[in-house]
């Protein structure tokens, strides 16, 4: 890597870095005057949201509306997310088949009958709106991960109509980047962690686990899509640890349930004594995977907006060096860290697969 490249490398993670902050903050400080509250910002541009904020142009939000689908006590209801013009504090209201909506803090209530404006406790929570019965609106990450199947999908199907044609062994075009990919799960994932003779029916799962949460990832560190950040949601990685449970599950074999109820080649005591801890061992695998791959991704969002948030709160450019300093380091980190992530969820993925379908030696 040239020094020139270098240079270039660490001037676009500092844009990136700078611009994640300021379209959060342009986003949440709706009024120039109103005291900057850091961790309002930082917890509003990590959660999930009905609108795909982009950004602002003289103080007129740019977005893309999301359709809002609830169903309540008088049937299905459906609007866009643009009527709630950006709003989060329950201060536009929606009124759409006799029912009066709000958004607070990137929910939607329903207003009690009779009720024109949102009451709160002490802890800001309404008082007088309840939730819908069910909410089926297409959010920020739920459109964001369209967005990623629609990436991969194209990706390799473009890969895929290159290999039906090749007429020699050298990858070219897009096949060039997804091959040696392919090939590095295969053979330093799979076979190693499952085994050579049954690697091959996993390999589906592992290359779609590796790939979904690496483009993921990658679209979270995109300044313009404004926090759109999928494996920071607990529910996300709760749905892939979830899959990985159920297919380790169904693929265990005589032998991996013996050592789980019965463990061989240990007293009758302590295979009592064993049988509850392993038991309990095989939910506390997918929830490590869960809770891993959300606590690092979403640890280095809050991290880049606490730093810069210092300048604001302190307000004084002095601190500004130092903040975007240390936002720089972490934004390097965390373009590693996306593909890592990938890494590690895959990894134990097969190891668990390996330990589920692995034969008794003698």
């Amino acid at each position: 890597m040239t020094f020139n490249t270098f240079k270039r490398i660490v001037f676009s993670i500092l844009f990136l870095s700078v611009c994640n902050f300021s379209f959060a903050k342009d986003s949440n400080d709706k009024d120039a005057d109103k005291e900057f509250d850091a961790k309002e910002m930082i917890m509003h541009h990590v959660k999930d949201a009905y609108g795909m904020h982009l950004f602002d142009i003289n103080g007129k939000a740019i977005s893309i509306p999301l359709p809002v689908l609830l169903y309540t006590d008088n049937g299905l209801v459906t609007f866009s997310s643009s009527e709630f013009h950006h709003d989060y504090n329950g201060e536009v209201i929606v009124e759409k088949n006799g029912q009066r909506f709000v958004n607070v803090h990137e929910k939607v209530y329903i207003l009690d009958e009779g009720a024109t404006q949102v009451t709160y406790d002490a802890e800001h929570h309404p008082t007088n709106a309840h939730r819908p019965t069910f909410d089926f609106s297409i959010t920020r990450n739920v459109f964001m991960m369209w967005v990623s199947v629609a990436v991969l999908l194209l990706i390799f199907l473009s890969a895929g109509r290159y290999y039906k044609k090749r007429q020699d062994n050298v990858p070219k075009g897009i096949a060039s980047f997804v091959e040696p990919l392919v090939v590095f799960v295969r053979d330093e994932i799979g076979k190693p962690m499952i085994g050579e003779h049954k690697y091959k029916k996993f390999m589906p799962y592992l290359l779609t686990v590796f790939f979904f949460i690496w483009i993921n990832n990658i679209f979270g560190l995109i300044p313009i899509l404004n926090g759109a950040n999928l494996s920071g949601n607990i529910a996300f990685t709760f749905a892939l640890a979830f899959c990985t449970f159920i297919i380790t599950t169904f693929s265990g074999n005589k032998n991996y349930w013996k050592h789980i109820f019965w463990m061989p080649g240990v007293p009758v005591a302590m295979k009592i004594f064993l049988m509850p801890i392993e038991i309990v061992g095989m939910f506390v695998k997918p929830v490590s995977l869960m809770i891993r791959l959300f606590a690092n991704i979403t640890a280095g969002h809050i991290i880049i907006l606490a730093l810069m948030s210092l300048i604001f709160i302190f307000e004084t450019v002095m601190v500004a060096p130092v903040s975007v300093a240390f936002s720089l380091f972490i934004g390097i980190i965390e373009i590693v860290v996306t593909a890592i992530q990938a890494y590690i969820f895959t990894v134990l993925s097969a190891l668990y697969f390996g330990m589920a379908t692995e034969e008794a030696h003698h």
